[in-house]
């Protein structure tokens, strides 16, 4: 949890901090890339440590990523410039990447399925205080400390962590064949970079139809056949096939890449359409999304009774119906709707995330042996990634195309900053955007079908104690 609580403060206190951040080292036409650089490292790094996870242990992996993330923090918080600080914001990402795969297996490793539930809402209340807490404390450090302290913070925490780790987890893992690594399939999982890349700035730094599009898309396109030809001919390949044909991973799969795409749809433009066309201040708006950090805990928590008693796919499927139900409410919205029904919609929306997130790493974790459960939990970790990077994409297409079609050219919609928007500008926007999340949140029941409804508890006690 401490672990875990490291890189989902460092997801939300950095946003109130950009304009001291700017003031300080400049850049401003750079700043994006603090998020960018940090998003990109953390996701194609994600699936390689998770194979790294069941070749070389949990504990060793774990106590990589957070010195590593340690290591990004210190230097973050002595950056003299821009370009430093995005360059060791990226390392940051690089621990990131160990940190969650590995905790997530670890958990797994010591929980039964009927204790998972638990520690699952466990995690997911991290996830929700630091949805609170983060903004919160960035804005508290840069208006009467400094930025930099957002860094420094993570130091006494880092060392907490891995002290705990150090001298209370007990990791024996079973003897095995240690097999070489497939250094040139991890090598290539960096190709994701380039669709990432794309995906991110497309519409933002370049046009979709330009020559920087091109070659990010191509370029991703050449090197996943590569990829393909590689990983079919290793020994031990980094994203091995058989992670493909598995029903219950496919079915996680579904569930983490629809569920990265609508967290990022709903916490992006929700708080917009708040302040910009309901006149709600900031931090109403920002409480009526965190109402979603409330409801995932919450059914994260009591989704073991649900799987135990009637399945994972009943317990998938009542997610998709919550889930489908708030981004039914978020849809239907309008310019003289209440900012209350907004809190109510992620509320549910977010029962509906906790019901089919939670309950799939369950799953996929007691669907594999033990050396396979670092790679499983790592390539559902990178799906999420990867929706979070599409949902960028098409919900800012999907926004900046009416704002641009409503002012008459994307020139004219560029000059305008969004607080200049009319409403009778930005309300059809953000519509259609809240239609297109609602549309994809129905997603989350073909998660729900492809799951099987029970699942043999199979290879589930290992020899990892927490004392």
């Amino acid at each position: 949890m401490i672990s875990i609580a490291l890189i989902a403060i460092d997801a939300t206190i950095l946003a109130t901090a950009v304009p001291a951040i700017v003031k300080d080292l400049g850049g401003f036409t750079q700043f994006p890339w603090l998020f960018s650089a940090y998003l990109l490292t953390q996701a194609i790094s994600t699936p390689v440590y998770g194979k790294l996870a069941d070749t070389f242990g949990r504990k060793p992996l774990m106590l990589f990523g957070i010195g590593t993330f340690v290591v990004g923090s210190v230097l973050c918080a002595v950056a003299w410039s821009m370009g430093a600080l995005i360059a060791f914001r990226a390392l940051q990402g690089l621990g990131a990447g160990a940190i969650q795969p590995a905790g997530m297996t670890i958990m797994g490793d010591i929980y039964s399925v009927a204790e998972r539930a638990v520690a699952q809402g466990y995690i997911a209340s991290v996830w929700a205080m630091s949805a609170v807490v983060g903004p919160a404390l960035g804005g508290l450090f840069s208006d009467h400390l400094s930025w930099r302290w957002i860094f420094w913070i993570n130091v006494p925490l880092g060392l907490l962590a891995a002290a705990v780790l150090w001298l209370r987890f007990d990791e024996r893992p079973e003897p095995h064949e240690r097999r070489p690594i497939d250094w040139w399939g991890a090598l290539l999982v960096a190709a994701a970079s380039a669709l990432l890349l794309g995906l991110l700035e497309g519409g933002i730094r370049w046009p979709w139809w330009s020559w920087q599009s091109g070659v990010a898309f191509g370029g991703t396109a050449v090197l996943l056949v590569l990829f393909v030809r590689v990983e079919g001919r290793a020994a031990d390949p980094v994203l091995p096939g058989w992670l493909f044909r598995h029903r219950v991973l496919n079915a996680a799969t579904v569930g983490a890449f629809v569920a990265g795409m609508v967290m990022l749809g709903v916490t992006s433009y929700i708080p917009v359409y708040a302040q910009q066309v309901l006149g709600a201040g900031a931090t109403v708006a920002g409480f009526a999304v965190a109402a979603l950090a409330i409801g995932w805990p919450i059914a994260a928590t009591t989704s073991g009774r649900v799987y135990l008693r009637w399945g994972f796919r009943s317990c998938l499927l009542l997610g998709a119906a919550f889930g489908a139900g708030g981004a039914v409410i978020i849809a239907l919205v309008g310019p003289d709707s209440p900012v209350w029904l907004l809190a109510v919609a992620c509320l549910v929306l977010g029962l509906g995330l906790g019901y089919v997130v939670s309950p799939s790493v369950v799953a996929l974790q007691s669907a594999v042996e033990f050396r396979q459960r670092g790679v499983a939990t790592g390539a559902n970790m990178f799906a999420r990634s990867v929706g979070s990077a599409v949902g960028v994409a098409m919900f800012g297409a999907i926004a900046n195309a009416i704002v641009a079609d409503r002012l008459g050219g994307a020139e004219a919609a560029g000059a305008v900053e969004l607080e200049q928007l009319p409403v009778g500008v930005l309300d059809p926007a953000l519509q259609a955007v809240f239609l297109a999340v609602a549309a994809c949140a129905l997603l989350l029941v073909l998660a729900g079908l492809m799951m099987p409804s029970r699942l043999v508890d199979g290879p589930d006690r290992e020899p990892a104690t927490s004392e």
